[in-house]
């Protein structure tokens, strides 16, 4: 199980059967033990009916004590055994499935962070949900069936030979009635399957909506539309409990099959046995004996029902986890990959066969060819657009994001590790994910840094107000997303954090645009001094921010259309100077104020 998770291995994704399958035989020689003891288990149910049957007509019947005392203590014998191997077959088989659960989980996570920012763009995330919650459950359920399956073949096997001594009548009904109790169930699984599927993936949807609404929760009552979300909740949610009805309905059929059938099977073959005790056939020991086969039976058989039910599931949740894992990022990650990768444009894919390149050795220049933007090394460059959306473009290709032909130092950025470029770059974005913890954990990531260094991230980001309000300081607990905090506040912890990662270059999104003038005068000088000799990128229209800036570059449909310090555009530039005063036209200067030091 520790293996599992820490090197899960790699999946066969080529189809769910093949996922499952890859699942057992990862943990092949478990497996095999597991079997083993199911085996033997089932096989030792067979021996207490021999047993009491020779503990009848050797001892019973003829009235020999001695007989009728060792039959009985063999008897007690394999009832104790048996015990001992039913446990070890459970402990085993409870392995099995833990070590199926954290494999599937690693794997699972391992695909999330491959996927990095693509993953909330193709997946949602009640799917993720789903799928670490349920699925992984459902399919480590289906890996139990690896050890009694195998030994409920065997023990019907076992049987039929046994009724062979006693009646060669009773051995054929064996041999053709289990098999026959197992395909009426076939057609109940394959409806099963289908409505399972649709189930799931309505389940999933509705857990997507519901991780959406309660992030959304405050816009949407600021907007008034929380009525109108709720009421499409209750009908999602309807639908997918008459879907639950649909697979309540199948599976009442496979559990009152898997329970009725057997029992029915063991009625008719004890009748014909009786019938051929009454006649003189077999005698009293032997019809005991073919009763306690007969009842042994009823356990493969619901094993065999039971093992093709959960199968039945387990494809449906290996589907869900297959094609999630079947999803590429949009920028390939892979080391040492060669040929076109995920997500490149035509003219931006690398020669086949060409290796990676390593990162620049030293602060060099990032290039965005696509809007003209160009990054200094060790300097405060600002972008302002014409549109939002421009600014955080130009970001996403120069933080290899998105595919671009961006350039670091004039190497390709696609050509270079993703990891190396990951160690180095940091996009720092508005809406990044807060994870529940003590805000010290929050802020501080991996690193460990110490008190003075998170001391002076604390103050860079203007955020002794929100350690001096929460009643533990920086040991507070913080909820997920950040929920207990104001949205002002939740940027400065994420600021903080960005500056607690000194990355070699930062790219900020719009860092100050939740908090009010007098914190975003402060935070705009603190930013700078606190980025003193690295390369820093703000994108921001607040003249209080853009005042600080060595390069402005202003981009109108994602062009540059001029570079230059912020007062060299609010001259040049009425368009620039339009955008950055919000409007305001009371002269060539009506944003400028002295700034905070």
């Amino acid at each position: 199980m520790g293996d599992s998770y820490m090197d899960p291995g790699v999946p066969d994704r080529r189809s769910a059967g093949r996922y499952l399958w890859w699942l057992a035989t990862s943990q092949g020689g478990r497996v095999a033990v597991g079997a083993t003891y199911g085996s033997v288990w089932m096989i030792g149910l067979t021996l207490p009916p021999y047993l009491l049957s020779r503990a009848i007509d050797d001892g019973l019947v003829p009235g020999d004590s001695g007989a009728l005392v060792g039959w009985t203590a063999a008897l007690l014998g394999a009832g104790v055994f048996n015990a001992w191997l039913g446990i070890m077959r459970h402990r085993t088989m409870t392995r099995v499935r833990m070590d199926a659960t954290f494999r599937t989980v690693r794997v699972v996570v391992r695909q999330a962070v491959r996927l990095g920012a693509t993953l909330p763009r193709r997946v949602t995330a009640g799917e993720v949900v789903t799928i670490g919650m349920s699925d992984v459950t459902m399919m480590s359920r289906t890996l139990t069936m690896t050890g009694p399956g195998v030994g409920g073949v065997l023990a019907c096997l076992v049987v039929a030979v046994l009724l062979l001594s006693v009646s060669p009548v009773l051995a054929v009904v064996v041999l053709l009635g289990v098999p026959l109790l197992a395909l009426l169930v076939g057609p109940l699984l394959g409806r099963l399957q289908h409505a399972e599927t649709a189930y799931r993936e309505r389940q999933g949807a509705l857990a997507g909506r519901f991780v959406d609404i309660v992030g959304g929760l405050r816009v949407l009552s600021g907007l008034g539309g929380k009525d109108a979300y709720a009421a499409r909740y209750r009908r999602d949610s309807a639908r997918v409990r008459d879907e639950g009805y649909r697979v309540g309905a199948v599976t009442s059929w496979i559990d009152a099959l898997g329970l009725g059938l057997p029992a029915l099977f063991l009625a008719a073959v004890t009748w014909l046995a009786a019938r051929l005790a009454a006649q003189g056939s077999i005698s009293v020991g032997e019809l005991a004996a073919v009763y306690g086969y007969v009842a042994v039976l009823v356990v493969p058989v619901s094993f065999f029902v039971e093992g093709g039910y959960d199968l039945s599931r387990g494809l449906v949740s290996a589907r869900r986890v297959v094609r999630f894992l079947d999803l590429e990022p949009e920028v390939a990650p892979g080391e040492g990959e060669s040929g076109t990768r995920a997500g490149s444009v035509p003219d931006a894919v690398p020669v086949p066969g060409e290796a990676l390149r390593e990162a620049p050795s030293s602060p060099s220049p990032l290039r965005d060819p696509a809007s003209g933007v160009e990054v200094a090394p060790k300097s405060l460059t600002a972008l302002v657009g014409s549109r939002p959306s421009d600014a955080s473009d130009v970001v996403d290709r120069l933080g290899r994001f998105t595919a671009s032909n961006a350039t670091w130092g004039g190497i390709r950025l696609d050509e270079i590790p993703l990891s190396r470029v990951r160690e180095r770059i940091l996009v720092a974005d508005n809406e990044a994910d807060l994870f529940a913890g003590t805000l010290r954990d929050i802020v501080a990531g991996r690193g460990g840094p110490d008190e003075e260094s998170i001391d002076a991230a604390v103050h860079a980001a203007v955020a002794r107000d929100i350690v001096l309000g929460l009643p533990d300081g920086l040991d507070s607990r913080i909820d997920a997303q950040g929920r207990n905090l104001s949205g002002g506040q939740r940027q400065r912890v994420r600021l903080m954090r960005a500056l607690l990662a000194d990355p070699e270059v930062l790219l900020a999104v719009e860092p100050t645009s939740a908090v009010d003038a007098h914190t975003e005068a402060a935070l705009a000088a603190r930013l700078r001094a606190a980025r003193t000799g690295r390369t820093t990128l703000v994108t921001s229209t607040s003249p209080l921010l853009l005042e600080h800036a060595d390069t402005v570059y202003y981009l109108v449909d994602g062009r540059t259309a001029a570079t230059g310090t912020h007062h060299e555009l609010l001259h040049a530039q009425p368009g620039y100077r339009a955008l950055v005063s919000r409007g305001a036209d009371d002269g060539p200067y009506p944003h400028e104020k002295e700034p905070v030091r």
